[in-house]
């Protein structure tokens, strides 16, 4: 159903009451940390009382298959469920330090096991210290209960007792790409070509599924590796959509808005100008691809100055096709096919691109990236085909 909605409290509101999350907000809703009026350049969430704004909430099985929205088969999406902080404090042992998963921008990711059903999950403790805490809190709900994609993170449940926030996230076994990549200390093996392959064409699938299938368009704006988890047979699914800004319409090309990501990951019309589309997330997206075909961080302090950054050092690199091979990931041994690896770097370097109008859309991307991994199955060692 699509729904005209004039301001972020008939939103709220309406999406909350459709998800049976109404308890959450009318709980807090006295609370002037969360309804509190903010200006639209300070909102991280995009929903704000001068926009008027069209939600659609469509189910990824009724989405067209050229919007590249899909169902995992046989499997069920229910409403997020309420935990009280004791709840998770008994699944988290009281947060033991030794069940950290790792820490962002907003809080410290547990692990945990659910008393009664003994499920393994992720346990994300949100710092109510930190600026913008609620509003992360509530979009990140709303976001992952409302879009339902393969490779978005399932949202298991919340809690919001008294000033504690937090949310239960599905639990994926082989962590972060950031930290399968660049973590050489684990006795992991590297991760193979297919793989990368694998994991660049379901992270582009759920990024053309946000901003085709999703009306108004939903503009992630925390796209990098270490938010993109892999679960069994390293199947990937992005994560962290607090960030998640609603994109323009009317005929609008971008929406102004304060600038959040992190360094190495953001587009440079949006670090420099605040002016935020949807093309931001294909540049991120460019990044974590071209991560993944050279091994190198984003940012790199380790590295000489000229080095530093990925996309500076890459850049001129994409203008000598012979000197393409020579920024393939070394861990990859060889072991991938040359024209994979020059059409993928191909795709990069177009995501990359200064001009955002001249970046494909996400939906292009994922076809590109498609095409390499049904042609290219089978790598070779790269020393025999040079």
């Amino acid at each position: 159903m699509t729904r005209a909605y004039d301001n972020w409290e008939r939103l709220m509101a309406a999406v909350v009451k459709k998800l049976q999350l109404w308890e959450l907000f009318h709980q807090h809703s006295r609370s002037p940390s969360i309804c509190s009026q903010e200006s639209e350049s300070s909102d991280p969430s995009g929903f704000s009382s001068s926009q008027r704004l069209r939600v659609t909430c469509r189910r990824p099985e009724d989405v067209k298959e050229k919007e590249t929205a899909s169902t995992v088969e046989g499997s069920i999406h229910m409403s997020p469920r309420t935990f009280t902080f004791r709840e998770l404090s008994a699944a988290t042992d009281n947060f033991r330090p030794d069940l950290i998963l790792g820490e962002g921008g907003f809080g410290r990711l547990y692990k945990g096991r659910l008393k009664g059903t003994q499920q393994i999950v992720a346990v994300k403790q949100i710092d109510e210290n930190r600026g913008q805490g609620n509003r992360v809190f509530l979009v990140e709900v709303l976001m992952l209960s409302t879009l339902h994609h393969p490779n978005m993170v399932n949202l298991i449940g919340y809690c919001a007792d008294g000033d504690h926030r937090l949310l239960v996230h599905e639990y994926m076994p082989f962590g972060s790409l950031d930290d399968r990549l660049h973590d050489l200390s684990t006795e992991k093996p590297p991760l193979d070509w297919n793989t990368r392959m694998k994991v660049a064409a379901g992270v582009a699938k759920c990024l053309a599924y946000l901003h085709d299938a999703a009306k108004p368009p939903i503009i992630h704006r925390n796209v990098k590796s270490s938010n993109i988890l892999l679960g069994e047979g390293y199947h990937p699914k992005l994560s962290h959509f607090g960030l998640a800004k609603l994109g323009p319409t009317g005929g609008k090309t971008h929406v102004s808005t304060r600038v959040m990501g992190t360094p190495g990951y953001c587009a440079p019309e949006y670090a420099m100008t605040g002016q935020l589309s949807v093309k931001a997330d294909v540049y991120s997206y460019g990044v974590v691809l071209l991560e993944m075909l050279t091994g190198r961080r984003a940012i790199d302090n380790s590295r000489a100055i000229e080095e530093t950054n990925l996309v500076a050092w890459a850049s001129p690199l994409f203008k000598e096709p012979r000197k393409l091979v020579q920024m393939a990931d070394p861990m990859l041994q060889g072991r991938y096919p040359i024209r994979g690896l020059t059409q993928a770097l191909g795709i990069a370097a177009t995501c990359l691109l200064t001009d955002p109008d001249a970046r494909p859309s996400m939906a292009d991307v994922a076809t590109a990236i498609n095409y390499i991994v049904s042609h290219n199955s089978s790598p070779e060692t790269a020393s025999t085909r040079v």
